[in-house]
């Protein structure tokens, strides 16, 4: 069997999501492809703790991958996703697009948060469900909601010549809220207050004022943690595009391998040029994306 997953954009919420405040994020229509008739030519992490010593299917994840490095658009998750799509359908051909998702979700979840030593997981839901969600971490658990973004909105995204690792972002900033731990939680209480008010927006100016906000406070937080989340040479271009009422962003954990300029008329405006010139090139992709499905 062959299925499809696709890849994801973070735009909310990142790091907050894990001290349990909501986080939007979105699938593009970049997809692995998994074939269960062919033999993998290598296995993640995250599959082999998936399937163990079951054989694991053939993957393709180049539209995610440039020169031979991830995208930050959760090549990981995707990957697993389609994996065991495509053995849940080899066991049951009859499964509905629903069912098989549903089927695959929790075990991609695990897999992948006991390969990475955590995380939400939000990644491996837009993999599963596709187009845009709400997800809040309540214990271990992840709830997951279709949401609607605020009409109006342009989302183009970035990739930079650098990969990041997410798991080493996080570690740092788990290591700094061990030794502040009451600094700590007052920064996270105020990323949680824009990761709820992005989540509770009604318009486009409410969604990007709340973009706009996480910004300078996840710059904050990575400065206290002594990691780039919001690397010094995107900080002026950010200043600079929100007197013009577009947010430049990281997506996801940071550290530049992602950013996202989000408003509305953005074609021809001047932050492409400035992104480029940081290293930056953009992608051609659509967010709210099908999810896992058959290929």
């Amino acid at each position: 069997m062959k299925t499809a997953a696709p890849g994801k954009l973070v735009l909310s919420g990142a790091y907050a999501v894990l001290w349990g405040a909501p986080a939007i994020v979105t699938a593009v229509d970049r997809y692995v492809i998994a074939d269960s008739s062919r033999t993998a030519e290598l296995r993640t992490a995250e599959v082999d703790c998936a399937l163990g010593t079951r054989a694991a299917p053939w993957f393709d994840a180049r539209a995610l991958r440039a020169d031979r490095r991830k995208l930050g658009l959760g090549s990981s998750a995707a990957i697993v996703v389609a994996s065991l799509g495509a053995l849940a359908l080899d066991d049951d051909p009859t499964l509905e697009t629903s069912s098989l998702r549903s089927r695959v979700f929790p075990v991609a979840r695990s897999a992948h948060r006991t390969a990475q030593g955590g995380g939400s997981g939000v990644d491996v839901a837009a993999s599963c469900f596709g187009g845009t969600l709400r997800c809040a971490m309540r214990g271990e658990e992840l709830g997951v909601a279709a949401y609607a973004l605020p009409p109006g909105l342009e989302i183009v995204a970035y990739a930079d010549r650098q990969s990041s690792s997410t798991a080493n972002m996080v570690s740092s900033v788990k290591g700094w809220a061990a030794l502040q731990a009451a600094a700590f939680e007052r920064l996270m209480g105020r990323l949680g207050e824009q990761a709820t008010r992005a989540s509770d927006a009604s318009s486009a100016r409410e969604f990007m004022d709340a973009l706009r906000a996480q910004v300078l406070l996840l710059a904050d937080l990575g400065d206290a943690a002594g990691v780039p989340i919001v690397p010094e040479a995107l900080r002026p271009i950010a200043t600079d595009a929100a007197a013009d009422g577009v947010v430049v962003m990281p997506s996801g954990a940071g550290g530049g391998d992602m950013v996202l300029c989000v408003g509305s008329g953005l074609a021809g405006a001047p932050w492409g040029d400035r992104l480029a010139q940081a290293g930056l090139e953009r992608l051609e992709l659509r967010v709210d994306a099908v999810g896992l499905r058959r290929a």
